[in-house]
């Protein structure tokens, strides 16, 4: 078996939060500075200014540009640099450095990479690997356990190029995005971010997406448009009924009952208390 990675300092805590919680995350191309207010303004957990894929080879250095100007205005955002290896990969990752700013690393597949990623930024960003080869997905606990990354993202369109399907298929990607929930689960990370939905005209698509996603085990979505970050936010928000069971669970108390005729134990009890935590309550063991 390889060594893991060398150790190195992890993100703040709030920071490290604010990324665990989030349902939503918008991306807007690097090289469109007129829309990252939008952006900022349409409710989004978080604004992802993409250097890398909306990006021609030929603006990548003024969407670098753009995103340090916008930070240095006192914004946030998360930056999606270009791939290690890359002509732009090194300034991309000095820029995001200076500012301490999450990074979106694409292609990522190999956790030596990532923790020297992290070990360059001396842990000050935290990381968010986009899971979206074959290799990444057969590699994805150790891509999730290195110190730094907080959550893992799915990278769908690319990966089913790779593979030769559709990116919308939910059949053709389930194993690979079960893979990547479990590998999160493993790796003690926060549950992973579901890919895009380049649908952005059809909210049934949509709709579609974020249910399957959610009942894999993901807990929040990459976005496209502004128009789809209200629906991804309800949709992986805890329903009226989930929050109900959840309260009639932990107001049992902690020995073992039954509530509407299942049985509830420890895991249960968990489980309940996560459903909360989603929607931000606070219930601690009795």
């Amino acid at each position: 078996m390889s060594p893991s990675p060398a150790p190195t300092s992890t993100p703040s805590p709030p920071e490290t939060a604010r990324i665990a919680a989030a349902r939503t995350l918008l991306f807007v191309p690097g090289h469109r500075p007129d829309r990252f207010g939008k952006a900022a303004a349409s409710g989004t957990d978080l604004v992802i200014i993409d250097l890398e894929d909306a990006v021609a080879a030929d603006d990548k250095d003024r969407a670098r540009d753009n995103a340090e100007t916008w930070l240095d205005l006192g914004n946030t955002a998360v930056v999606r640099v270009n791939p290690p290896g890359t002509p732009w990969f090194e300034a991309d990752l000095a820029r995001a450095a200076d500012h301490g700013c999450p990074i979106i690393i694409p292609k990522a597949e190999d956790p030596y990479v990532l923790a020297e990623i992290a070990a360059r930024t001396a842990g000050r960003c935290p990381l968010i690997p986009l899971v979206e080869t074959a290799l990444g997905i057969e590699r994805a606990h150790e891509v999730c356990a290195v110190p730094g990354v907080v959550r893992a993202a799915f990278g769908n369109v690319d990966l089913a190029t790779q593979l030769g399907v559709a990116h919308d298929d939910h059949l053709a990607l389930t194993h690979a995005r079960s893979r990547l929930v479990l590998a999160s689960a493993a790796a003690g990370a926060h549950p992973p971010l579901d890919g895009v939905t380049t649908a952005v005209r059809d909210p049934d698509a949509l709709g579609a997406d974020i249910a399957h996603a959610r009942r894999l085990g993901f807990t929040g979505k990459l976005c496209i448009h502004p128009a789809q970050v209200r629906p991804v936010a309800n949709g992986f928000a805890p329903t009226a009924d989930e929050l109900r069971w959840a309260h009639s669970v932990l107001d049992a108390g902690d020995s073992v009952t039954t509530v509407d005729g299942q049985m509830v134990d420890r895991p249960v009890l968990e489980r309940a208390r996560g459903v909360l935590a989603r929607a931000g309550e606070s219930r601690g063991r009795a």
